[in-house]
């Protein structure tokens, strides 16, 4: 048995064992838990509630990275066809937890801020761009970067006095926009845009593109790029995918792959038929999202996120974000009888639970000084409960918490 069939047969074998039903803790710890033996047996006692962060690897990750090796050793150059193959079935796997019909219209990167640029550069002169001041740091950089030398017309949507983002502000600032820039679930506030098929709306009706930030949301909540018709998406498997770093993606519709939408940011990968080395020029490109490709991609990204894929999409995102939202109203709930106010558990928050506070670095650090894992963006604390995290985790993390901040 290869690692593909191994890894993707222990997972669903111990998803199967949990029924059809709601998730549960019981049957999660019995059955799921295990697949992460190799993380807890290495922080035994450790509360992880930085799932929104670094998502935690299952045991057979390792596994497959080493089949992405071995394909290597045995074949070297040869090892190109495996790695191509594994390179699909990562583009198809994805396909499916983005809700969107074809696999090529998911092109492989190696960071969202890299989907991003390629999409800045399909334009031949410079667009108006509109983002919130909620955009996680990897696109926020570039977009300021692109305005300073000129690059993009940047415009921002501020949130209210509340820290919160209004459907309307950005709606209004669509109508002198050629790209509107926005994320399901803001990386700080946990706040999600509940209206995003009203911003799809507004931006086409005015002309614009839209490219999401689905980061916070694949993975966490059930995605269906294709009904809201979003044009373009970038997101990775760094959190709730638990794929690791540089195993990350782009989505472009249909629509503009079909009109032949190009970009600026390619290489020889993107080229048709790329190891027959044939130069016509201008050069040939590849079919749909292909054209997108850059040059050789770092192939063992592809094998690191197998696991949690497959894990997800067993698990199933309607399941997860259900079971998540009971956590997150535990936590919040405890937390409110100690004093201690907290967002969360509800339809326009995303899958962390957030603690706005000016201490918050300093609690977070005073957590993990006692083995609790979060982390701080800002004045905002947050803590992200796992499918494995149980109940007495919660608590504990809600009762440290509550002790820092009154002390």
């Amino acid at each position: 048995m290869d690692a593909a069939t191994s890894t993707r047969a222990r997972i669903e074998t111990a998803v199967a064992a949990l029924g059809d039903g709601a998730l549960e803790e019981s049957t999660l710890q019995r059955h799921v838990a295990p697949l992460f033996e190799r993380m807890r047996a290495q922080s035994p006692g450790e509360v992880y509630l930085a799932n929104h962060s670094l998502g935690r690897p299952l045991d057979a990750a390792e596994d497959d990275v080493r089949e992405g090796m071995a394909a290597w050793y045995a074949h070297m150059g040869g090892a190109w066809n495996a790695w191509m193959h594994e390179c699909d079935a990562y583009r198809a796997r994805l396909a499916g937890l983005l809700g969107v019909p074809r696999a090529d219209s998911v092109v492989p990167k190696t960071s969202a801020g890299q989907g991003l640029r390629a999409i800045l550069n399909t334009y031949d002169a410079p667009p108006r761009v509109v983002a919130t001041r909620g955009e996680f740091d990897s696109l926020d950089v570039i977009l300021r970067e692109y305005a300073h030398r000129g690059r993009i017309a940047l415009a921002f949507v501020e949130a209210r006095d509340d820290g919160r983002f209004d459907t309307a502000d950005i709606v209004r600032a669509a109508d002198d926009a050629d790209l509107v820039v926005v994320s399901e679930v803001i990386f700080n506030t946990g706040q999600r845009l509940v209206d995003l098929d009203a911003i799809v709306q507004a931006s086409h009706r005015a002309g614009a593109r839209v490219l999401l930030d689905v980061y916070h949301s694949v993975g966490a909540l059930a995605v269906d790029l294709g009904a809201r018709g979003v044009d373009f998406a970038v997101g990775g498997a760094y959190k709730y995918l638990r794929g690791g770093p540089g195993a990350c993606y782009l989505y472009v519709h249909p629509r503009h792959l079909d009109a032949g939408l190009r970009t600026l940011d390619i290489g020889w990968f993107a080229k048709r038929d790329p190891f027959e080395y044939r130069r016509p020029d201008p050069p040939r490109l590849g079919e749909g999202g292909d054209a997108f490709m850059e040059s050789t991609p770092p192939v063992l990204t592809f094998y690191q996120a197998r696991a949690g894929q497959i894990l997800t999409a067993a698990l199933r995102p309607e399941r997860l974000r259900a079971y998540s939202l009971q956590q997150q109203a535990r936590l919040v709930e405890r937390l409110a009888t100690r004093g201690i106010e907290a967002r969360g558990a509800r339809d326009d928050h995303g899958a962390f639970v957030t603690v706005r506070d000016a201490r918050a670095r300093e609690a977070s650090r005073a957590l993990r000084d006692q083995g609790i894992v979060t982390d701080a963006r800002g004045p905002w604390l947050r803590l992200c409960p796992d499918v494995v995290n149980t109940r007495d985790e919660l608590d504990r993390a809600a009762d440290a918490l509550a002790a820092i901040l009154r002390g």
